[in-house]
Parts: structure tokens; C-alpha cells; sequence
């Protein structure tokens, strides 16, 4: 089994695992996921009950000008329908993709953010990232999917968390207690906060501190899924964003955005178990700096 990471960073430092798997690495965290993680996982997987863990979309028509609906909510995707009518032999559209949209469930790639000018595990971002595409940290190290076991941490289990709650990992470590679970090296660690990821400005959300970052990395999580993950407006000014701008670009751990776990939740507790197999098989499209996903949960 790999184990954690000893580096020398004072504890004030942000985590990281640059150097850790080389120079060139673009899995990150994923390299936790052993074959003894995806067998862990599978193990999982007793009576083959799936939950997705994707928020449904409802397209849009891919129009603009005068015409355009203006008190219509944005949807993450937008259709052109390009043969329509009868008789059709068939039918066909366009799609058109905002891959990182609050009301998507999607996987953010670690080209995604950047630290001091470079992204995981240190390069320059100008040579990661180019109008033409992500060269270094996109979404071509996907292009296997991703399976091992998936955690879920319910802390709304008593009721959506306070607006404004730092989670931190004493958080994490009760849920651990009530649920009877205990998240393992190379494990995807599923939250739940009982939010929605859309922003709204009269409530601040709750989001994950830095605390709750560090535990994820000595813990080894290999992939994080949330209902909501950094808080909106930051938390803590001293260090905002703690997902997006020290997990993914500095401990290289990939993050599903928007993740639709209500349903989870409820299986979870009907069936007394927190743990099941995680599959997440993104699109084969290389390049990108996120990808929407379906995440299923297989018990």
C-alpha cells in the first residue's frame, strides 16, 4: 500500500506532493488507488444497487440577440438541434458545454487551478496550459475512468450546516464515529453539507477549511465529490479557496464539483453502510481542463 506522504514543510505550510509520484506526474492523488484500494472497493458492491451522483441538466436552446429568454436560469448546457423536422431518419444536435458550472456535476481536471504561476506538480502554467488546449494536468489522465472506494461523511445528517460553517476534521472524525466507517488510503471521500453549490448572496455558505484539507492528506484521499466544497465568500481571507487553490494544484487531488448526494445519503442510511464501490468514467476527451461526469455509487 502507498503510504502517506512525510515531507519536511513546516505545519504552517500548505500540503503538498509535488516531486512526490515525479516531475511529470498528471494522476495526483490517484496514484493511491492500488489495486488493494480497487479491491477494497469492489468488495463494496454486494447487491449491485447503483446511485448517480450527477445533478440532472436540462439543455437549453443554443440562441442569442433580442430574442433570447432574458429571465431564464443558465444552464451548464446549451442544444442546437440540427435536423429537425418529418420524415427524419433521424436526429441529431450541438452541444455547447460549460464545463465548470455550479449546477454541473463535473471533474475538474489539475490544470484546472494554478499556484504561484505553475499548476500540479509545478509547472509553469504557460506551458500547461495554451488556447489550443491543456498540454500538462488535463483531463487526458481520466481517460482510464476512476473506481475504488467511496466514503460518504454526512454532516447534514441532522440538518444542512450553518451558513458560514468551516468544516474542519473534527467534523469528519465524528461522522466517522456515528457512521461506523473509517476512510483508508486511496478511498474517494464523498461530503455532504446539505447545500447547494449555486452561490446565493444573501446566505454564505459553508465550505472546507484548510484543517479539513490537511486531514484529507494524511488520510490519503484519492478523490474528493461534494455536494458544496469551498465556501462562497471565503472563509478564511488568509487562505481562500482551500479545494481549488491547495488540494487540486498542490496536493494534486482531483475534485468533483456539484456532486448530487442527496439520494446517497438515504441509501446509505437505509442500508447502514457509508462505504460502496465509486466509478466515475468521464468522456475520453483529451485536453480539457474539466469534464462533466455521472459518479455512480454500486453497493
Amino acid at each position: 500500500m502507498d503510504t502517506q506522504h512525510t515531507g519536511t514543510d513546516a505545519p504552517e505550510d500548505p500540503p503538498s506532493n509535488w516531486g512526490r509520484w515525479g516531475e511529470d506526474d498528471e494522476r495526483g492523488t490517484l496514484n493511491l488507488i492500488t489495486g488493494e484500494a480497487r479491491t477494497r472497493g469492489a468488495a463494496e458492491a454486494r447487491t449491485g444497487r447503483t446511485v448517480s451522483l450527477a445533478l440532472p441538466i436540462r439543455p437549453t436552446p443554443l440562441i442569442s440577440g433580442p430574442f433570447a429568454p432574458s429571465t431564464q436560469d443558465a444552464s451548464p448546457v446549451q442544444q442546437m438541434m440540427v435536423y429537425v423536422g418529418s420524415p427524419a431518419p433521424a436526429t441529431a444536435d450541438v452541444m455547447l458545454v460549460t464545463n465548470h458550472h455550479p449546477r454541473s456535476t463535473h471533474l475538474d481536471a489539475l490544470g484546472h487551478t494554478i499556484r504561484d504561476g505553475r499548476v500540479y506538480p509545478g509547472r509553469p502554467v504557460d506551458e500547461a496550459v495554451t488556447p489550443a488546449g491543456a498540454r500538462h494536468g488535463s483531463t487526458a489522465a481520466y481517460a482510464a475512468g476512476i473506481a475504488t472506494r467511496g466514503i460518504l461523511l454526512d454532516l447534514a445528517a441532522d440538518g444542512p450546516l450553518p451558513s458560514g460553517h468551516a468544516v474542519t476534521s473534527r467534523d469528519f472524525e465524528a461522522a466517522e464515529e456515528r457512521q461506523g466507517v473509517r476512510l483508508e488510503s486511496g478511498d474517494a471521500l464523498v461530503v455532504r453539507c446539505g447545500w447547494s453549490m449555486t452561490p446565493d448572496p444573501d446566505r454564505p455558505m459553508p465550505g472546507m477549511s484548510l484543517d479539513a484539507v490537511r486531514w484529507m492528506h494524511r488520510r490519503g484521499v484519492s478523490l474528493y465529490a461534494g455536494d458544496i466544497g469551498d465556501a462562497h465568500p471565503d472563509l478564511d481571507p488568509a487562505c481562500p479557496l482551500p479545494l481549488h487553490r491547495v488540494a487540486l494544484p498542490m496536493m494534486g487531488l482531483p475534485l468533483i464539483d456539484a456532486a448530487e448526494v442527496d439520494e446517497l445519503a438515504a441509501v446509505c442510511a437505509e442500508l447502514g453502510r457509508y462505504a460502496f464501490l465509486l466509478t466515475v468514467a468521464p468522456p475520453r476527451i483529451h485536453g480539457l481542463t474539466g469534464v462533466p461526469v455521472n459518479p455512480l455509487a454500486v453497493f
